[in-house]
């Protein structure tokens, strides 16, 4: 079974980091909201923004994704890490598909090289986040150390 650590000394930094990659998804959606409104929900326009390659509807979902990403980072208790990391695979996902799709019709958001490898960075920022920020209380947390010690004894 894997070790993920609880009440790491180092959580409001990562903590930190979360939300500024929220607040970078946030300020991209924006951006590209704004670039992008005169095409259609899947314009293959060209549009470039913060130095990637979008559309509206990418746009949109990366003004969405960052807005759960600072709510739950102001929410706390445990609902930033989950959020971090179910955002983080989610981008996974989504840079895996685009990457597959690169050159064909099928590349509805409109990604680029540029694109996929930031999706990817971000992604791979908020699992780390996630993996660092849960809490619990100090009897949760020597729960297990208790038991193993009972079983010795």
């Amino acid at each position: 079974m894997a070790h993920t650590p609880v009440n790491h000394p180092l959580r409001p930094l990562y903590r930190a980091i979360g939300a500024l990659m929220g607040a970078y998804l946030v300020v991209f959606g924006v951006v590209g909201f704004i670039v992008t409104s005169d095409e259609g929900l899947f314009g293959t326009g060209g549009d470039r923004v913060l130095g990637q390659d979008t559309n509206l509807f990418w746009s949109i979902v990366s003004l969405v994704l960052g807005v759960v990403v600072l709510g739950a980072t102001a929410l706390g208790n445990n609902r930033d890490s989950a959020a971090y990391t179910f955002v983080g695979w989610a981008l996974v996902g989504v840079g895996a598909y685009s990457l597959a799709v690169q050159r064909t019709d099928v590349n509805v958001l409109d990604f680029s090289i540029a694109t996929v490898v930031v999706t990817w960075l971000v992604a791979l920022v908020l699992i780390m986040c996630g993996q660092y920020t849960k809490v619990a209380r100090p009897e949760q947390i020597a729960a297990p150390r208790r038991a193993e010690e009972r079983a010795v004894a």
